[in-house]
């Protein structure tokens, strides 16, 4: 068995390497020498204003000391950070709730499961024109009246009144998308939970909310660390449905971190500060994550 895994391990595994080399290492190493570079798509801008090659267009910190000046792209970070936070809550929340009704339910697992899973399968456009119909439509007919009558837009308006009222809207819609995968994660916990540690803590007398604190919490560490981690990166980059909520609008305080990136290439054609842009944000998710990772990881280890 050894010499057959031995033998078919790198034919197996080389299709999947070479695709991540080509479509993911490869692009984000370019990425990360063209920050540095005065890149505009297509041709390199050096320091005289003028089109030269890549390395004497090479510009040091000034993209990166540019990203920080931009006033967009400091409010929309700030923006993301709250959303994630919230977000992280929130779905966590919801989707251990759901798991605990699934975990609960004797007969037809398999159908409350699908249904709760289901809207991660939507795509992240498609899922944003959904949600963008349910607050500008129905959403409108309910608060405002009748279709017609009064001439606004919910969403439009909430965002109008009060930017960061936008941020409610995509919280819904991310919760309402995520929680159901989420979900799958924690029942699987859930399900490698030994009922032996209840039936002894019923013997202890103990309640149900000291079984959930004290045995069902613990024991699904593994598991919150796996969705934590899902849930701050998939965050973090949220950028379809974002842009089909506001149209994708030039504000900042409209645009998730990811967004921006898209609209400094189509604003000012500069890829270097929008490269730039993607560096600072890869490095701050990355150590966020690895943090969040870390800490979970040692409280897996306190609990053992």
């Amino acid at each position: 068995m050894s010499k057959l895994y031995k033998k078919w391990f790198f034919p197996f595994v080389l299709p999947a390497f070479a695709v991540f080399l080509i479509v993911v290492l490869i692009p984000f190493i370019i990425g990360i020498f063209y920050s540095f570079t005065g890149w505009r798509g297509s041709f390199f801008m050096g320091p005289n204003g003028r089109t030269t090659n890549p390395f004497e267009a090479f510009l040091g910190l000034k993209n990166y000391i540019a990203a920080f000046k931009q006033e967009s792209f400091r409010s929309a970070f700030l923006f993301s950070v709250k959303f994630t936070v919230l977000a992280v809550i929130a779905v966590n929340v919801v989707a251990l709730a759901q798991a605990l009704l699934v975990n609960a339910i004797g007969k037809a697992v398999g159908i409350f499961r699908a249904t709760f899973f289901l809207p991660n399968l939507l795509g992240g456009l498609s899922l944003g024109f959904i949600w963008l119909f349910i607050f500008n439509n129905i959403l409108t007919k309910v608060l405002f009246g009748k279709e017609g009558v009064i001439p606004i837009k919910f969403l439009t308006y909430m965002t109008d009144k009060d930017p960061n009222k936008l941020m409610f809207a995509i919280l819904i819609m991310a919760v309402w998308q995520m929680s159901g995968y989420m979900m799958v994660i924690y029942t699987t916990g859930l399900a490698n939970i030994s009922d032996d540690y209840y039936e002894a803590a019923s013997i202890d007398g103990a309640n149900a909310f000291q079984k959930f604190f004290k045995i069902t919490i613990p024991m699904l560490m593994p598991s919150f660390t796996i969705v934590f981690f899902l849930v701050l990166s998939r965050c973090f980059m949220l950028l379809d449905q974002n842009i089909a909520l506001t149209n994708n609008a030039p504000q900042g305080y409209r645009m998730l971190a990811a967004q921006v990136l898209k609209v400094t290439n189509d604003t000012n054609g500069n890829y270097g500060i929008a490269q730039a842009e993607a560096v600072i944000f890869f490095l701050v998710v990355a150590a966020i994550s690895i943090t969040q990772t870390v800490i979970l990881k040692g409280k897996e280890v306190e609990m053992q």
